[in-house]
């Protein structure tokens, strides 16, 4: 699936690495109800996502044998129908993001999943997993993302989404990442940048939803937005070791810095 992409304003007024913290924090604001899911899933997402479910199902559907229940209660909130053996998956085409249920307490384990659009993760990996195993590949994200999130799931309001902006750099707007890519192919200046609005809402007492929506920006873009190159420079720099490994490695960030510092072309 590929796409044409424009400038988003909106994007480049507050990109996701604005406070220049570094990339890896939880970083979750209360929004309304409302804005659970902030647009509706347009007609190429729908298709991308009906192919890979007619023929990589097992790819990107997931359940544990203990979800149904989880299931059908989130089928309150998103509408389902009786297409797929598992509601997440027709759950999956009502809306643009990707969706995980989680346990709200205990170890938390990721009961049941669609994901199409993965960026370095393999759901076959991840289902039936606790939170803690599943941060476990970057050793420092337990701390940074994996123990303050295990709280907030166990104390958060029942009804009141969440949300978060993640971000990554790839070489191309191929939705699917399911591990870490290679030295990005072509010139820094074609690469793109992929933000992932993110949300946690603890749907059920016993059960919560981690939705993730992508959407794609050209690096090159950035040469019109001092502030946010500024502060992507800023960001990248704090990555400690173990989050440098997992974004790309050094010389993905070296020539990253180099482009960024370099003149518009």
């Amino acid at each position: 699936m590929s796409q044409e992409l424009v400038v988003n304003l909106e994007f480049w007024s507050k990109p996701p690495w604005s406070d220049s913290k570094g990339k890896y924090r939880l970083g979750l604001k209360p929004i309304e109800i409302e804005d659970w899911f902030d647009n509706s899933i347009d007609e190429e997402l729908i298709k991308y996502k009906e192919e890979l479910l007619k023929n990589s199902y097992d790819t990107v559907v997931r359940t544990t044998n203990c979800s149904l229940e989880a299931q059908e209660l989130l089928t309150e909130h998103i509408q389902s129908n009786d297409a797929y053996k598992d509601p997440i998956a027709s759950m999956s085409l009502s809306v643009p993001d990707d969706l995980c249920i989680i346990e709200s307490a205990g170890e938390q384990k990721l009961l049941a999943a669609s994901v199409c659009s993965p960026s370095y993760w393999n759901l076959k990996e991840k289902i039936g997993e606790p939170l803690r195993a599943i941060h476990k590949p970057v050793k420092t994200l337990n701390e940074k993302i994996g123990n303050p999130i295990e709280r907030f799931i166990s104390n958060a309001p029942v009804g009141k989404p969440f949300k978060r902006e993640n971000w990554f750099i790839h070489g191309d707007t191929k939705r699917m990442h399911l591990k870490s890519e290679e030295f990005p192919k072509g010139d820094v200046s074609e690469w793109v940048i992929r933000s992932e609005r993110e949300t946690l809402c603890r749907y059920n007492e016993k059960y919560s939803l981690f939705a993730i929506n992508v959407r794609f920006q050209k690096l090159s873009f950035i040469h019109n937005f001092d502030d946010a190159k500024e502060s992507l420079k800023n960001s990248l720099l704090n990555l400690d070791k173990e989050e440098l490994i997992y974004f790309g490695g050094q010389l993905k960030l070296d020539s990253i810095l180099s482009y960024l510092n370099s003149s518009k072309t």
